[in-house]
């Protein structure tokens, strides 16, 4: 092993820290684009805090090495895991538009279950049948919370709509595994202008063809809506919103990437779960959303499933088949 693949993983009050940090900008970057949703579309949050989070990123590049660090050797394999963010984000923003935070987060927190069961076929990793077991107790608290039992009128949201956490959980899951066959090559500011990057591309291609709004006429989908409308220029506070979206976009990119960087993924890992904490309080304290029995038994299977299978990794000494959630903005977001 290397001094500098030593020097990454041996700081883990500081990589707790770094995940704190960026657990807090995760959570604001949610409320703040739940609470412009009714306003404005998907994409044009995306483009603009990608445009101010790119600038911040490329400015830390200098930082960390200057524009070389920017070369690689695997273009496509970044392309394809940037297309997986993009794609995580924008389901989970989507349904953001729909669903109350708490509810959401607690979905989309299935991902590091799906991180286990995935490293089995791709990374060959040898999982246990306790933390198989734990897998399946999250599973069933994604059950819970989707309600099979109820009609879509006692839901109050489509079946789709649920969905959506979900699809970020899984392509936000697959992302990481694609870290883990990337490799730590890359300095965490590298990382972020890959993804940057191509959330500016997906932005750009949908205001060329859908900036005017087209799409969204004579639906009634919100989540359709929502990424679909017109573009419309913030003004007053909703500007402020905006550009505090492209700093925070900037600060989850850089700090979840350097965290995993700078102690080991079964120390930091668990700190991830504050971010479920943390949208439980947004959605009571913003918009008085208090989750029900079903989410609450829902988010305590998930939570607990999840610090299961990482604490077991820790108590096994070995590597996480990958790092959990929340990146995203490199992350989900």
């Amino acid at each position: 092993m290397t001094d500098s693949t030593t020097s990454s993983i041996d700081r883990p009050t500081f990589g707790i820290a770094l995940i704190l940090i960026g657990m807090l900008a995760i959570s604001i970057n949610d409320m703040l684009i739940k609470q412009l949703s009714g306003g404005y579309p998907l994409h044009q949050m995306v483009f603009t805090r990608s445009a101010i989070g790119i600038a911040f990123s490329l400015a830390i590049v200098q930082f960390e090495g200057g524009w070389r660090i920017l070369k690689t050797r695997r273009p496509g394999l970044h392309a394809l895991r940037g297309l997986l963010v993009v794609i995580a984000n924008m389901s989970f923003f989507a349904a953001l538009a729909v669903l109350p935070l708490a509810d959401a987060t607690a979905l989309f927190f299935v991902a590091p279950l799906l991180i286990t069961l995935l490293s089995i076929p791709i990374l060959g990793e040898k999982v246990g049948p306790f933390r198989i077991g734990a897998v399946l107790v999250g599973f069933v608290g994604v059950i819970i919370m989707q309600r099979p039992w109820a009609s879509s009128e006692e839901l109050g949201v489509s079946r789709l709509v649920l969905i959506l956490p979900i699809i970020a959980a899984l392509t936000y899951a697959g992302m990481q595994i694609m870290t883990r066959k990337l490799g730590m090559s890359s300095k965490p500011s590298a990382l972020a202008v890959y993804i940057q990057t191509m959330f500016l591309a997906v932005a750009g291609l949908f205001w060329v063809f859908a900036g005017d709004g087209r799409f969204a006429e004579g639906t009634d989908n919100e989540s359709l809506v929502f990424l679909l409308r017109a573009w419309v220029w913030p003004e007053g506070v909703d500007l402020w919103l905006f550009i505090g979206l492209g700093f925070n976009s900037a600060a989850v990119a850089y700090c979840l990437s350097a965290a995993y960087r700078s102690a080991d993924a079964a120390i930091i890992a668990p700190f991830e779960y504050t971010g479920l904490l943390l949208a439980v309080f947004w959605g009571w304290a913003i918009w008085g959303e208090i989750p029900g029995i079903e989410v609450r038994a829902g988010i305590v299977l998930i939570m607990g499933a999840g610090l299961f299978v990482f604490l077991r990794e820790r108590q096994r000494n070995r590597p996480l088949a990958s790092n959990p959630p929340r990146g995203t903005g490199a992350t989900r977001r």
